[in-house]
Parts: C-alpha cells; structure tokens; sequence
C-alpha cells in the first residue's frame, strides 16, 4: 500500500503536472510550427528559387517493380514501389526544428528577462518597522517609548 501512496504524491505534485501540460502544448505548438513551415514559408520559398516544391524533392535510389523511372511526382514513385531519399521532406523538417528552437530561445529569454527584473525589485529591502530592545532583545515597534516585554525607557 506505500507504493501505491507514494505514487500518487509523485503524480499530484505541480512539477509532474506541470512537465504534463508542457509536452501538451509542445505537442501542439509542435504541429502548428510544422504547418507553418509546410504551408507559409515553404511555398513562398519553392516560388523564389525556381518554382520548387520542398516536400517533392527525393533521389531515386532503385526503381519501382511495377513501373521504372522517371515518376512525376514522389507518390507516383512509392506507388510503383521506388526506394527513395526524401531530402526535401528532410528540408521541411530542419526548417521546422529552426523555427521552433528560435521561438523556444525568445520564450526562454523572455522569462529570464522577467525574473530579473523581478529579482532586481525584491532586492531592495522593505523598511524596517520595528526595533531591538538592548536589555530583553524582545521586536519593539519604531516609535514606542517603553519595551512591552521588561518595561525598559528606550531612546
């Protein structure tokens, strides 16, 4: 029964929960990086250098069994049973990783950025609102005349 209880205080602490709800939303944001790049960037790029679409882009490395060489497009070829290199969906993927590494430095920048700005605002000192009493060591407020623990005068 302690290993049943020592489970459940390991999933209800924050940290697992909150390394849970990270690879969520890794997940997710993971899927719109690569529809970014897939839809967005690519295709203006393909458009630039010639018309080129990424995701097409593969070397024949054996020819098809039911239909040889050449094939229109990359479908055409794993129809026919082609052994292909599919560098361009390579490409897509590297482009994606770039896109989501820079996206995860500005969030992490941003929030060191936070932290010190607040740490530079908790480190100022509060001021102080009480005093030591020099014959009992007892806290005494600022103003007060008499200790309320041995009735001493103070300065």
């Amino acid at each position: 029964m302690s290993v049943m209880k020592e489970f459940k205080e390991f999933a209800v602490k924050g940290n697992v929960v909150d390394m849970a709800v990270g690879i969520i939303i890794g997940g997710a944001f993971g899927a719109i990086v690569n529809n970014l790049v897939s839809q967005v960037i690519m295709p203006p790029l393909g458009l630039l250098i010639g018309g080129v679409d990424f995701s097409s882009l593969y070397i024949i490395l054996k020819e098809g069994a039911t239909q040889a060489a050449p094939y229109n497009s990359l479908a055409e070829a794993t129809a026919a049973g082609a052994v292909t290199l599919n560098y361009g969906v390579f490409l897509n993927s590297v482009f994606s990783f770039v896109i989501m590494a820079f996206a995860v430095f500005l969030l992490v920048k941003s929030i060191n950025m936070l932290r010190r700005t607040e740490g530079s605002k908790s480190a100022v000192p509060a001021p102080s609102t009480t005093k030591e009493c020099p014959y009992c060591l007892s806290s005494v407020p600022l103003k007060a005349t008499r200790c309320p623990q041995c009735t001493s005068e103070l300065k």
